[in-house]
């Protein structure tokens, strides 16, 4: 296999000594323009190895890497030794060095750290706690894994069956100095000697070789029950403002595994001692285990270039905006309008042969929040789909359908049990100080199916019904109340809610359909298995591309056609001014922007609002009903 260029490899000597490059930010600049441009080449990003792919003892200590990620926590601020002195006691010359984008400070043979040294520098920088994108389908992972071909050999540093030996005696031992000066908040600093010390040895432990203790007491903060995958420490030394919590990053960074990071978790502090000068560190000892967890467990990774994705599936470019993305999305227009129509059948196939169903459960997978009026999103599609099959297990293997189209999602069974019991807003947990993840902690355009048909009789209590209310407020408000205890904090959300039901759903929808059934499978599991296992793969990945790129588009209004519409609203009133309203006029844009974006179109044309209407009347007739239902705010 070819071998990754020699720059994934060089963030290892990133951090020069300041007497040879001068303490002027110059170098620090530099650093991020160099990967910067080098991960603009073709194929570039595709070499650097992924924390989401590959274990974590196979990746090589001090090495760049990449992390595909949700921001879940944001801790405070911390404060490193941006620059410090070793000295050497024998000649009492003195080296600075830097210590950005470091856990653990450096010095050479013979040397020590001046911890009081005149020429010291105090700098800060932010952690972010970052887990994998939640709910994020099965073939995202696999083909962002196939598609690297950075799989790494295992590092001799950290494989775990070779035999223990220091780094000293390491082939890449210039790669790695000695170093054994902790810099967590710049302040848990150990011996101050550094001379012939060995290096803290960094093998990766087996499973079962992890201290109970350890893995029980941290918890990965997961906000989907059954999630797996690396957490991560993600230091950001610049421009940490731009990110909020929930964020999706791309993070290009150094790790950092050094096993004197995850010390507050040893063995010996069970007894509740802290090894941290209690003058020194006003934390709680839970605080000291959350934020510094064993780095086998949560690894750090040291910011150099950072994006903020506006999607996760593999198949787009990460930004729609440049021309090589145009043209990528002009070589798909052609084929446009023939993967609507096999996307459309493939989805009547899955909703029994209900044609008017699937159209409107495409234009649910397109929607999206455009814009927000005061308190009000614009553009929300909350889908009911009503008249779905009880006992059946029908509910559950259209969620398999809808994780095979959609990169990221979740199904939330509406049982007793659920919502009594599950923590569906995020809570802030001061002892620790850290943000608790609930279910409803989602990133944008993640798709959530709420499957009302698993309810059964029961009596909901405290939590059951805060977490009905928090759902409504998610529906009708897209967003969540975050509860910090002493207030709530308002997280807007732009999140993609299906609601399945057996008859009318017990929440609000902005839309409800009436599912009919033309085909009545004897076996409703194997009925629907064949007809995931019949579509090609290549004609899935087309329905991936059509439903994620259309949904990003830019959509407007023409002056002519905006008039035409307001003709069209006065002379629908003539005749019945209570036939249609104000809301059911916004509605109807609503439907009409999904129908123009479906056929591809950026802007609003009389057939796209004629058929918009077309498929009201029809979903309105099913449901017997003239006005459509509640929910459907301006």
């Amino acid at each position: 296999a070819p071998c990754p260029p020699a720059w994934c490899a060089l963030p290892s000597t990133v951090g020069p000594s300041v007497s040879q490059n001068g303490p002027n930010g110059e170098w620090e600049r530099k650093v991020v323009e160099y990967f910067t441009e080098k991960l603009k080449e073709n194929t570039a990003t595709s070499w650097v190895p992924s924390l989401n792919d590959v274990p974590l003892h196979y990746l090589k200590p001090n090495s760049l890497v990449k992390f595909r990620c949700m921001l879940q926590d944001m801790f405070d601020p911390e404060f490193y030794m941006g620059v410090y002195e070793t000295v050497d006691p024998a000649t009492k010359s003195g080296v600075l060095r830097f210590g950005k984008y470091k856990d653990v400070a450096e010095c050479g043979t013979q040397q020590e750290i001046h911890l009081n040294s005149a020429k010291s520098v105090t700098m800060e920088r932010q952690t972010f706690y970052c887990i994998p994108v939640p709910g994020e389908s099965s073939w995202v992972k696999e083909i962002s894994f196939y598609a690297c071909p950075a799989r790494g050999n295992p590092s001799t540093s950290y494989t775990p069956s070779r035999h223990k030996r220091s780094y000293e005696e390491d082939e890449d031992m210039e790669m790695h100095p000695p170093k054994q000066k902790e810099q967590h908040r710049g302040r848990n600093v150990g011996s101050h000697g550094c001379g012939d010390s060995k290096r803290l040895e960094t093998e990766a432990p087996d499973a079962h070789q992890l201290s109970p203790n350890c893995t029980a007491s941290i918890d990965l903060n997961f906000p989907l029950p059954g999630e797996k995958g690396p957490a991560c420490l993600v230091k950001v030394y610049e421009n940490w403002d731009r990110f909020k919590v929930n964020d999706i990053l791309e993070v290009y960074g150094i790790l950092s595994v050094d096993p004197a990071l995850g010390i507050i978790n040893d063995e010996s502090t069970k007894d509740g001692s802290s090894i941290l000068d209690p003058a020194e560190c006003m934390d709680t000892l839970e605080e000291q285990r959350v934020h510094s967890p064993p780095p086998s467990l949560v690894p750090r990774l040291h910011a150099i270039v950072t994006h903020k994705l506006q999607h996760i599936n593999p198949f787009l470019p990460i930004r729609l905006q440049d021309k090589q993305s145009k043209d990528y999305i002009s070589s798909f227009l052609p084929e446009l309008s023939s993967v609507r129509a096999e996307l459309l059948g493939f989805l009547t196939n899955a909703l029994l042969g209900d044609s008017l169903a699937a159209e409107y459960l495409t234009l649910h997978f397109l929607s999206t929040i455009y814009s927000r009026r005061d308190v009000l999103p614009l553009g929300k599609f909350t889908l009911n789909l009503s008249g779905c099959p009880k006992n059946s297990n029908y509910t559950k293997h259209l969620h398999r359908f809808i994780q095979q189209l959609v990169p990221s999602s979740y199904c939330l069974p509406m049982t007793l049990e659920n919502m009594n019991t599950m923590r569906f807003i995020p809570q802030k947990d001061y002892t620790a100080n850290r943000l608790l993840a609930g279910v409803l902690q989602l990133p944008h355009s993640t798709s959530l199916m709420l499957d009302e048909t698993a309810m059964e009789p029961g009596q909901l209590d405290t939590t059951g019904f805060q977490n009905m209310a928090a759902l409504g407020n998610l529906i009708i408000w897209q967003k969540v109340d975050y509860d910090f205890s002493y207030h709530q904090m308002e997280f807007p959300c732009n999140i993609n809610v299906l609601i399945t039901s057996e008859d009318v759903s017990l929440l609000q929808s902005d839309c409800e359909v009436h599912l009919r059934p033309q085909v009545v499978p004897d076996n409703i599991e194997e009925y629907m298995t064949n007809l995931q296992t019949a579509v090609l793969p290549s004609i899935l990945n087309k329905f991936r591309i059509y439903l994620s790129l259309l949904r990003l588009m830019d959509y407007s209004i023409s002056e002519e056609v905006t008039k035409a519409v307001e003709e069209d609203f006065v002379e629908m009133r003539k005749n019945d001014p209570q036939s249609i309203t104000a809301v059911d006029l916004h509605w109807l844009l609503v439907v009409a922007r999904l129908v123009s974006l479906s056929a591809g179109q950026t802007t609003l044309s009389r057939d796209s609002w004629q058929q918009a209407k077309q498929l009201e009347g029809q979903r309105k007739a099913r449901l017997g009903r003239l006005t459509p239902l509640n929910g459907n705010e301006p």
